[in-house]
Protein backbone atom coordinates (compact mmCIF):
# COMPACT_ATOMS: atom_id res chain seq x y z
CA UNK A 1 0.00 0.00 0.00
CA UNK A 2 0.78 3.45 -0.76
CA UNK A 3 1.47 5.70 2.26
CA UNK A 4 -0.47 9.12 2.64
CA UNK A 5 2.22 11.53 2.34
CA UNK A 6 1.41 15.28 1.80
CA UNK A 7 1.10 15.63 -1.98
CA UNK A 8 -1.71 13.74 -1.11
CA UNK A 9 -3.91 16.41 1.02
CA UNK A 10 -5.79 19.41 0.12
CA UNK A 11 -3.14 21.75 -1.52
CA UNK A 12 -4.99 24.52 0.32
CA UNK A 13 -3.85 23.64 3.62
CA UNK A 14 -0.09 24.06 2.88
CA UNK A 15 -0.90 27.86 2.75
CA UNK A 16 -2.32 28.39 6.09
CA UNK A 17 0.02 29.64 8.73
CA UNK A 18 -0.87 30.66 11.84
CA UNK A 19 1.61 32.94 14.03
CA UNK A 20 0.50 32.69 17.30
CA UNK A 21 1.17 29.26 17.45
CA UNK A 22 3.76 29.25 15.27
CA UNK A 23 7.35 28.31 15.56
CA UNK A 24 7.90 30.44 18.43
CA UNK A 25 5.04 29.00 20.42
CA UNK A 26 6.75 24.99 18.99
CA UNK A 27 10.39 26.42 20.59
CA UNK A 28 8.37 27.50 23.81
CA UNK A 29 7.29 24.32 24.92
CA UNK A 30 10.49 22.55 23.93
CA UNK A 31 11.92 25.09 26.69
CA UNK A 32 9.34 24.33 29.03
CA UNK A 33 10.25 21.27 28.54
CA UNK A 34 13.72 21.48 29.30
CA UNK A 35 13.54 23.46 32.41
CA UNK A 36 12.16 20.10 34.20
CA UNK A 37 15.63 18.84 33.45
CA UNK A 38 18.63 18.93 35.88
CA UNK A 39 21.33 20.79 34.64
CA UNK A 40 19.61 22.72 31.32
CA UNK A 41 21.56 25.21 31.59
CA UNK A 42 19.25 27.56 30.76
CA UNK A 43 19.37 31.91 31.50
CA UNK A 44 15.75 31.83 32.79
CA UNK A 45 14.16 30.02 35.17
CA UNK A 46 10.42 29.79 33.36
CA UNK A 47 9.11 30.13 30.18
CA UNK A 48 6.75 33.42 29.80
CA UNK A 49 3.54 32.75 26.94
CA UNK A 50 2.99 36.47 25.96
CA UNK A 51 2.25 35.01 22.46
CA UNK A 52 -1.46 34.43 22.97
CA UNK A 53 -4.65 36.29 24.49
CA UNK A 54 -5.09 33.12 27.29
CA UNK A 55 -5.41 34.65 30.32
CA UNK A 56 -5.99 31.54 32.67
CA UNK A 57 -2.67 29.81 31.23
CA UNK A 58 -0.66 28.31 33.40
CA UNK A 59 1.73 30.96 34.38
CA UNK A 60 -0.11 33.79 33.71
CA UNK A 61 -2.76 32.45 35.97
CA UNK A 62 -5.48 35.30 36.06
CA UNK A 63 -7.74 34.36 38.44
CA UNK A 64 -11.34 32.54 37.39
CA UNK A 65 -14.89 34.62 38.18
CA UNK A 66 -16.41 32.59 41.20
CA UNK A 67 -19.89 33.38 39.70
CA UNK A 68 -19.22 31.58 36.28
CA UNK A 69 -17.36 28.38 37.72
CA UNK A 70 -19.70 27.92 40.17
CA UNK A 71 -22.71 27.90 37.54
CA UNK A 72 -20.96 25.71 35.55
CA UNK A 73 -20.47 23.38 38.45
CA UNK A 74 -23.54 23.00 38.87
CA UNK A 75 -24.95 21.89 35.84
CA UNK A 76 -21.92 19.58 35.56
CA UNK A 77 -23.19 17.66 38.71
CA UNK A 78 -26.56 18.97 39.58
CA UNK A 79 -26.92 16.78 42.57
CA UNK A 80 -23.86 19.54 44.06
CA UNK A 81 -26.90 21.95 44.65
CA UNK A 82 -27.84 19.77 47.77
CA UNK A 83 -23.99 19.62 49.45
CA UNK A 84 -23.63 23.49 48.57
CA UNK A 85 -27.54 24.60 48.63
CA UNK A 86 -26.26 26.85 51.92
CA UNK A 87 -22.75 27.68 51.30
CA UNK A 88 -23.09 29.02 47.92
CA UNK A 89 -25.64 32.42 46.76
CA UNK A 90 -28.82 31.54 45.66
CA UNK A 91 -28.48 33.50 42.52
CA UNK A 92 -26.28 30.49 41.49
CA UNK A 93 -28.33 28.05 42.64
CA UNK A 94 -31.37 29.85 41.17
CA UNK A 95 -28.93 30.07 37.59
CA UNK A 96 -28.15 26.61 37.70
CA UNK A 97 -31.92 25.36 37.88
CA UNK A 98 -33.14 27.48 35.25
CA UNK A 99 -30.73 26.12 32.84
CA UNK A 100 -31.22 22.88 34.24
CA UNK A 101 -34.95 22.61 33.57
CA UNK A 102 -34.14 24.49 30.09
CA UNK A 103 -31.45 22.13 28.93
CA UNK A 104 -31.25 18.94 31.13
CA UNK A 105 -28.02 17.17 30.58
CA UNK A 106 -25.38 19.12 29.04
CA UNK A 107 -23.95 15.66 27.79
CA UNK A 108 -26.86 15.49 25.32
CA UNK A 109 -26.78 18.02 22.11
CA UNK A 110 -28.19 20.67 21.84
CA UNK A 111 -30.05 22.69 18.93
CA UNK A 112 -27.56 23.48 16.77
CA UNK A 113 -27.81 26.93 16.85
CA UNK A 114 -27.56 26.69 20.64
CA UNK A 115 -30.13 26.82 23.30
CA UNK A 116 -33.04 28.39 22.99
CA UNK A 117 -32.87 30.20 26.39
CA UNK A 118 -29.57 31.19 25.99
CA UNK A 119 -30.05 32.83 22.79
CA UNK A 120 -33.32 34.89 24.41
CA UNK A 121 -30.54 36.02 26.89
CA UNK A 122 -27.55 36.81 24.26
CA UNK A 123 -30.94 39.06 22.12
CA UNK A 124 -31.75 40.82 25.42
CA UNK A 125 -28.03 42.05 26.49
CA UNK A 126 -27.37 43.32 22.81
CA UNK A 127 -30.74 45.14 23.11
CA UNK A 128 -29.98 46.63 26.32
CA UNK A 129 -26.15 47.17 25.11
CA UNK A 130 -27.05 48.84 21.66
CA UNK A 131 -30.79 50.45 22.26
CA UNK A 132 -32.37 48.30 19.38
CA UNK A 133 -34.17 44.95 18.82
CA UNK A 134 -32.42 41.78 18.28
CA UNK A 135 -34.10 38.24 17.25
CA UNK A 136 -32.77 35.34 18.98
CA UNK A 137 -33.56 33.40 15.77
CA UNK A 138 -30.55 36.02 14.49
CA UNK A 139 -28.11 34.54 16.91
CA UNK A 140 -26.21 31.53 17.10
CA UNK A 141 -24.01 30.39 19.37
CA UNK A 142 -20.76 29.36 18.25
CA UNK A 143 -17.41 26.96 19.78
CA UNK A 144 -15.56 30.48 20.36
CA UNK A 145 -15.68 33.36 17.88
CA UNK A 146 -13.77 31.74 15.96
CA UNK A 147 -15.85 28.53 15.08
CA UNK A 148 -18.44 31.66 14.00
CA UNK A 149 -15.78 33.63 11.72
CA UNK A 150 -14.76 30.53 9.85
CA UNK A 151 -18.72 29.63 9.52
CA UNK A 152 -19.03 32.78 7.43
CA UNK A 153 -15.96 32.84 5.59
CA UNK A 154 -16.79 29.24 4.18
CA UNK A 155 -20.09 30.12 3.01
CA UNK A 156 -19.17 33.51 1.39
CA UNK A 157 -15.87 32.41 -0.87
CA UNK A 158 -16.14 31.39 -4.08
CA UNK A 159 -12.84 29.68 -4.20
CA UNK A 160 -9.89 31.94 -5.77
CA UNK A 161 -12.76 34.36 -6.85
CA UNK A 162 -13.89 35.96 -3.81
CA UNK A 163 -11.66 38.92 -1.89
CA UNK A 164 -12.22 39.46 1.71
CA UNK A 165 -10.62 43.22 2.73
CA UNK A 166 -8.77 42.54 6.22
CA UNK A 167 -6.81 45.27 8.27
CA UNK A 168 -3.13 45.04 8.40
CA UNK A 169 -1.79 44.38 11.05
CA UNK A 170 -4.60 41.86 11.78
CA UNK A 171 -5.44 38.42 13.59
CA UNK A 172 -4.10 35.88 12.05
CA UNK A 173 -6.88 33.34 12.01
CA UNK A 174 -8.57 35.47 9.01
CA UNK A 175 -6.08 34.94 6.33
CA UNK A 176 -5.31 31.47 7.85
CA UNK A 177 -9.34 31.02 6.96
CA UNK A 178 -8.67 32.53 3.81
CA UNK A 179 -6.16 30.18 2.66
CA UNK A 180 -7.91 27.24 3.83
CA UNK A 181 -10.98 27.93 2.10
CA UNK A 182 -9.20 29.27 -0.99
CA UNK A 183 -10.59 32.95 -0.38
CA UNK A 184 -8.12 36.18 -1.84
CA UNK A 185 -6.92 38.03 1.08
CA UNK A 186 -7.69 41.85 0.51
CA UNK A 187 -5.24 44.03 2.98
CA UNK A 188 -5.78 47.72 3.59
CA UNK A 189 -2.88 48.98 6.36
CA UNK A 190 -3.80 50.84 9.49
CA UNK A 191 -2.41 54.19 10.52
CA UNK A 192 0.07 53.39 13.01
CA UNK A 193 0.75 57.44 13.48
CA UNK A 194 -2.48 58.07 14.00
CA UNK A 195 -3.16 55.17 16.63
CA UNK A 196 -3.44 52.65 14.42
CA UNK A 197 -6.75 54.78 13.24
CA UNK A 198 -8.66 52.76 9.84
CA UNK A 199 -8.81 54.68 6.48
CA UNK A 200 -11.42 54.98 4.37
CA UNK A 201 -9.13 55.74 1.95
CA UNK A 202 -6.31 52.59 2.67
CA UNK A 203 -9.65 50.27 1.68
CA UNK A 204 -10.75 52.08 -1.36
CA UNK A 205 -7.15 51.49 -2.74
CA UNK A 206 -7.38 47.51 -1.82
CA UNK A 207 -10.74 47.85 -3.25
CA UNK A 208 -9.07 49.27 -6.77
CA UNK A 209 -6.36 47.00 -6.54
CA UNK A 210 -8.70 44.03 -5.95
CA UNK A 211 -10.32 45.29 -9.83
CA UNK A 212 -7.86 45.72 -11.31
CA UNK A 213 -6.81 42.08 -10.07
CA UNK A 214 -10.23 40.55 -11.60
CA UNK A 215 -10.82 39.88 -7.30
CA UNK A 216 -14.88 40.38 -6.71
CA UNK A 217 -14.21 41.98 -3.08
CA UNK A 218 -17.73 40.04 -1.03
CA UNK A 219 -16.50 41.37 2.55
CA UNK A 220 -15.09 43.65 5.05
CA UNK A 221 -13.33 42.51 8.20
CA UNK A 222 -12.99 45.45 11.11
CA UNK A 223 -11.48 44.22 14.20
CA UNK A 224 -12.80 46.51 17.20
CA UNK A 225 -11.25 46.69 19.56
CA UNK A 226 -8.68 45.98 17.25
CA UNK A 227 -5.56 42.93 17.53
CA UNK A 228 -2.85 43.14 17.84
CA UNK A 229 -3.18 46.56 17.95
CA UNK A 230 -5.66 47.94 20.54
CA UNK A 231 -6.94 50.57 18.70
CA UNK A 232 -10.44 51.61 19.35
CA UNK A 233 -13.06 52.93 16.32
CA UNK A 234 -14.41 55.83 17.22
CA UNK A 235 -18.25 56.33 16.02
CA UNK A 236 -17.38 58.46 12.84
CA UNK A 237 -14.88 56.13 11.75
CA UNK A 238 -17.73 53.82 12.00
CA UNK A 239 -20.13 55.45 10.14
CA UNK A 240 -17.75 55.95 7.12
CA UNK A 241 -17.27 52.44 6.80
CA UNK A 242 -20.65 51.37 6.81
CA UNK A 243 -21.72 53.87 4.10
CA UNK A 244 -18.69 52.09 2.15
CA UNK A 245 -19.86 48.97 2.75
CA UNK A 246 -23.26 50.65 1.13
CA UNK A 247 -21.27 51.90 -1.77
CA UNK A 248 -19.62 48.75 -2.49
CA UNK A 249 -22.11 45.70 -1.65
CA UNK A 250 -20.06 44.29 1.23
CA UNK A 251 -21.10 42.41 3.67
CA UNK A 252 -19.47 43.53 7.23
CA UNK A 253 -17.78 41.01 9.63
CA UNK A 254 -17.26 42.73 13.49
CA UNK A 255 -15.34 40.85 15.38
CA UNK A 256 -15.84 42.50 18.70
CA UNK A 257 -14.23 39.95 21.29
CA UNK A 258 -12.75 42.60 23.20
CA UNK A 259 -15.37 45.41 23.96
CA UNK A 260 -15.05 44.65 27.79
CA UNK A 261 -11.45 45.27 27.49
CA UNK A 262 -11.22 49.07 27.61
CA UNK A 263 -8.27 51.05 29.54
CA UNK A 264 -10.04 54.60 28.89
CA UNK A 265 -13.43 54.09 28.26
CA UNK A 266 -13.84 57.69 29.12
CA UNK A 267 -12.09 58.67 26.63
CA UNK A 268 -12.33 55.56 24.28
CA UNK A 269 -15.63 54.17 24.04
CA UNK A 270 -17.11 51.24 22.59
CA UNK A 271 -19.83 50.91 19.51
CA UNK A 272 -21.03 48.13 18.41
CA UNK A 273 -21.69 48.01 14.43
CA UNK A 274 -24.82 46.78 15.24
CA UNK A 275 -25.63 49.50 17.08
CA UNK A 276 -24.32 52.27 14.21
CA UNK A 277 -26.28 50.25 11.34
CA UNK A 278 -29.72 50.33 13.00
CA UNK A 279 -28.97 54.41 13.70
CA UNK A 280 -28.25 54.76 9.77
CA UNK A 281 -30.83 52.62 8.97
CA UNK A 282 -28.06 50.99 6.69
CA UNK A 283 -29.35 47.99 4.50
CA UNK A 284 -26.12 46.48 5.12
CA UNK A 285 -25.30 42.17 6.19
CA UNK A 286 -23.29 42.25 9.40
CA UNK A 287 -22.13 39.63 11.16
CA UNK A 288 -21.04 40.73 14.95
CA UNK A 289 -19.21 38.35 16.17
CA UNK A 290 -18.54 37.81 20.73
CA UNK A 291 -16.40 35.49 22.77
CA UNK A 292 -16.60 34.48 26.41
CA UNK A 293 -12.10 34.14 25.98
CA UNK A 294 -11.48 37.87 26.38
CA UNK A 295 -13.16 40.50 28.42
CA UNK A 296 -12.07 39.91 32.00
CA UNK A 297 -13.60 36.42 31.58
CA UNK A 298 -11.10 34.80 29.79
CA UNK A 299 -13.04 31.05 29.73
CA UNK A 300 -10.69 30.43 26.74
CA UNK A 301 -11.02 26.50 26.99
CA UNK A 302 -14.60 26.45 27.26
CA UNK A 303 -14.71 27.39 23.52
CA UNK A 304 -18.06 29.39 23.62
CA UNK A 305 -18.72 32.49 21.77
CA UNK A 306 -21.90 33.80 19.10
CA UNK A 307 -22.55 35.66 16.36
CA UNK A 308 -25.19 38.02 15.51
CA UNK A 309 -27.18 38.07 12.14
CA UNK A 310 -28.24 42.08 11.39
CA UNK A 311 -30.27 42.36 7.38
CA UNK A 312 -29.29 38.51 6.57
CA UNK A 313 -32.70 36.90 4.83
CA UNK A 314 -34.02 33.99 5.67
CA UNK A 315 -32.77 32.46 2.87
CA UNK A 316 -29.39 33.03 4.04
CA UNK A 317 -29.68 31.94 7.34
CA UNK A 318 -31.82 28.76 7.25
CA UNK A 319 -28.00 28.28 5.14
CA UNK A 320 -26.17 28.65 7.76
CA UNK A 321 -28.27 27.06 10.06
CA UNK A 322 -27.33 24.06 7.54
CA UNK A 323 -23.72 24.32 7.96
CA UNK A 324 -23.89 24.78 11.67
CA UNK A 325 -26.15 21.47 11.85
CA UNK A 326 -22.79 19.11 9.89
CA UNK A 327 -21.05 20.28 13.71
CA UNK A 328 -24.44 19.53 15.60
CA UNK A 329 -23.83 21.71 18.23
CA UNK A 330 -21.38 23.84 20.07
CA UNK A 331 -20.20 23.00 23.15
CA UNK A 332 -22.36 23.21 26.31
CA UNK A 333 -20.04 23.95 28.74
CA UNK A 334 -18.98 26.93 26.51
CA UNK A 335 -22.82 27.78 25.72
CA UNK A 336 -23.14 27.94 29.68
CA UNK A 337 -20.71 30.66 29.67
CA UNK A 338 -22.11 32.53 27.03
CA UNK A 339 -25.09 32.47 29.28
CA UNK A 340 -22.50 33.81 32.33
CA UNK A 341 -21.23 36.70 29.85
CA UNK A 342 -24.45 38.12 29.02
CA UNK A 343 -26.35 37.30 32.19
CA UNK A 344 -23.70 38.56 34.59
CA UNK A 345 -24.64 39.25 38.42
CA UNK A 346 -26.95 42.34 39.26
CA UNK A 347 -26.27 44.95 41.67
CA UNK A 348 -28.97 43.16 43.79
CA UNK A 349 -27.99 39.82 43.76
CA UNK A 350 -25.97 38.17 46.46
CA UNK A 351 -23.18 37.18 43.70
CA UNK A 352 -22.73 40.68 42.57
CA UNK A 353 -20.04 42.33 45.31
CA UNK A 354 -17.77 39.15 44.73
CA UNK A 355 -17.97 39.80 41.28
CA UNK A 356 -17.77 43.27 40.75
CA UNK A 357 -14.18 43.26 43.29
CA UNK A 358 -13.05 40.21 40.86
CA UNK A 359 -13.82 42.29 37.52
CA UNK A 360 -12.62 45.68 38.69
CA UNK A 361 -9.40 43.74 39.98
CA UNK A 362 -8.69 41.98 36.57
CA UNK A 363 -9.71 45.30 35.21
CA UNK A 364 -7.13 47.61 36.87
CA UNK A 365 -4.40 45.13 36.23
CA UNK A 366 -4.62 44.91 33.09
CA UNK A 367 -4.83 49.20 32.49
CA UNK A 368 -1.90 49.26 35.16
CA UNK A 369 0.40 46.81 33.38
CA UNK A 370 -0.97 48.21 29.39
CA UNK A 371 0.76 52.04 30.53
CA UNK A 372 3.35 50.82 32.34
CA UNK A 373 4.65 48.42 29.37
CA UNK A 374 3.37 51.42 26.65
CA UNK A 375 5.51 54.11 28.51
CA UNK A 376 8.57 51.47 29.79
CA UNK A 377 9.06 50.53 26.17
CA UNK A 378 8.94 53.95 24.82
CA UNK A 379 11.59 54.68 26.64
CA UNK A 380 14.10 52.49 24.70
CA UNK A 381 16.14 53.26 22.13
CA UNK A 382 14.63 51.98 18.60
CA UNK A 383 11.22 51.48 19.57
CA UNK A 384 8.17 53.18 19.63
CA UNK A 385 4.77 51.75 21.07
CA UNK A 386 0.91 52.66 20.83
CA UNK A 387 -0.70 52.93 24.11
CA UNK A 388 -3.55 50.66 23.65
CA UNK A 389 -7.00 51.92 25.28
CA UNK A 390 -8.00 48.50 24.44
CA UNK A 391 -7.84 44.42 23.68
CA UNK A 392 -4.93 42.73 25.46
CA UNK A 393 -1.99 43.62 23.69
CA UNK A 394 0.87 45.95 22.73
CA UNK A 395 2.40 46.42 19.48
CA UNK A 396 5.59 48.08 19.52
CA UNK A 397 7.51 48.69 16.27
CA UNK A 398 11.15 47.87 16.31
CA UNK A 399 14.37 49.75 14.26
CA UNK A 400 16.72 47.18 13.84
CA UNK A 401 20.14 47.27 12.51
CA UNK A 402 21.34 46.65 9.81
CA UNK A 403 23.23 43.83 10.60
CA UNK A 404 20.72 42.26 12.31
CA UNK A 405 18.68 42.60 9.12
CA UNK A 406 21.30 40.55 7.36
CA UNK A 407 21.87 38.24 9.55
CA UNK A 408 18.44 37.20 9.35
CA UNK A 409 18.37 37.33 5.62
CA UNK A 410 21.20 35.01 6.24
CA UNK A 411 19.13 32.69 8.53
CA UNK A 412 16.05 32.79 6.21
CA UNK A 413 14.10 34.66 8.36
CA UNK A 414 12.49 37.98 9.14
CA UNK A 415 13.86 40.29 10.91
CA UNK A 416 11.43 40.72 13.86
CA UNK A 417 11.69 36.53 13.95
CA UNK A 418 15.45 36.78 14.84
CA UNK A 419 14.96 39.46 17.63
CA UNK A 420 12.07 37.09 19.00
CA UNK A 421 13.66 33.73 18.68
CA UNK A 422 16.25 35.35 20.36
CA UNK A 423 14.34 36.99 23.37
CA UNK A 424 12.49 33.81 23.98
CA UNK A 425 15.69 31.35 24.03
CA UNK A 426 17.74 34.42 26.73
CA UNK A 427 14.57 35.49 28.50
CA UNK A 428 11.90 32.82 28.20
CA UNK A 429 9.56 35.30 27.03
CA UNK A 430 7.07 34.20 23.99
CA UNK A 431 6.05 36.92 21.85
CA UNK A 432 4.76 36.80 18.30
CA UNK A 433 6.76 38.66 15.43
CA UNK A 434 4.79 41.53 13.80
CA UNK A 435 5.85 39.55 10.31
CA UNK A 436 3.17 37.21 11.77
CA UNK A 437 0.30 40.01 11.82
CA UNK A 438 1.48 41.69 8.52
CA UNK A 439 2.81 45.04 7.87
CA UNK A 440 4.38 47.13 6.17
CA UNK A 441 7.71 46.43 3.66
CA UNK A 442 10.93 47.36 5.96
CA UNK A 443 8.82 47.55 9.01
CA UNK A 444 9.31 45.49 12.01
CA UNK A 445 7.22 44.97 15.01
CA UNK A 446 6.15 42.20 17.41
CA UNK A 447 2.78 41.48 19.52
CA UNK A 448 3.14 40.91 23.39
CA UNK A 449 0.08 40.41 25.70
CA UNK A 450 -0.56 42.57 28.86
CA UNK A 451 -1.82 39.43 30.98
CA UNK A 452 2.29 38.22 32.38
CA UNK A 453 1.87 38.80 36.34
CA UNK A 454 4.89 40.40 37.75
CA UNK A 455 5.53 43.15 35.31
CA UNK A 456 8.71 44.81 36.96
CA UNK A 457 10.71 41.72 36.10
CA UNK A 458 8.76 40.94 33.08
CA UNK A 459 9.42 44.38 31.64
CA UNK A 460 13.35 45.18 32.89
CA UNK A 461 13.86 41.64 31.08
CA UNK A 462 12.25 42.96 27.82
CA UNK A 463 14.41 46.12 28.12
CA UNK A 464 17.96 44.56 29.40
CA UNK A 465 17.29 42.08 26.30
CA UNK A 466 16.44 44.92 24.14
CA UNK A 467 19.97 47.01 25.02
CA UNK A 468 22.04 43.58 24.32
CA UNK A 469 20.72 42.85 21.09
CA UNK A 470 21.04 46.44 19.54
CA UNK A 471 24.61 46.31 20.96
CA UNK A 472 25.24 42.52 20.04
CA UNK A 473 24.42 43.78 16.27
CA UNK A 474 26.04 47.39 16.25
CA UNK A 475 22.59 49.54 16.97
CA UNK A 476 24.25 50.88 19.74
Amino acid sequence: MRPLTVADLNPAILKVQYAVRGELAIKAEELREKLQSEGHNLPFRKVISSNIGNPQQKGLDQPYLTFIRQVAALMEYPPLADIVKDKWPQDVLDRAKELQAEIGSIGAYSHSKGVPLIRKHVAKFIEERDGYPSDPEDIFLTAGASAGVSLILNVLITPNVTGVLIPIPQYPLYTATLAQFSGVALPYHLSEPNGWSTSLDEIKSALAKAEKDGVVPRALVVINPGNPTGAILDKSTMQDLVRLCEEHSLVLLADEVYQANLHRPDTHPFHSFKQVVRELNSPIPLFSFHSISKGVKGECGRRGGYFECTNISDEVRALLYKMASVTLCPPLSGQIGVDCLVRPPRPNDPSYPLWKRETDTIHEALRHRTQLMAQRLNSLPGVSCVDSPGALYLYPKLELPDKAVEEARRLGKQPDELYALQLLEETGICVVPGSGFGQKDGEHHYRLTCLCPGVEEYVSALENFHLKFLKKYGGL
